[in-house]
């Protein structure tokens, strides 16, 4: 499962950690992140997520 970073503040979603604070379980894959999901630091959205290589 690939990582994605928020071009807003950097921060790295990391499926293999999920996010737990926001009732993410570890193992969820990006792509299966609710719609309204943010980014836990800037509260981007999701649309301002990029895949890293």
């Amino acid at each position: 499962m690939k990582k994605y970073e928020c071009v807003v503040c950097g921060y790295v979603y990391d499926p293999e950690e999920g996010d737990p604070d926001n009732g993410i379980a570890p193992g969820t894959a990006f792509e299966d992140l609710p719609d309204d999901w943010t980014c836990p630091d800037c509260g981007a959205s999701k649309d301002d997520f990029e895949p890293l290589d």
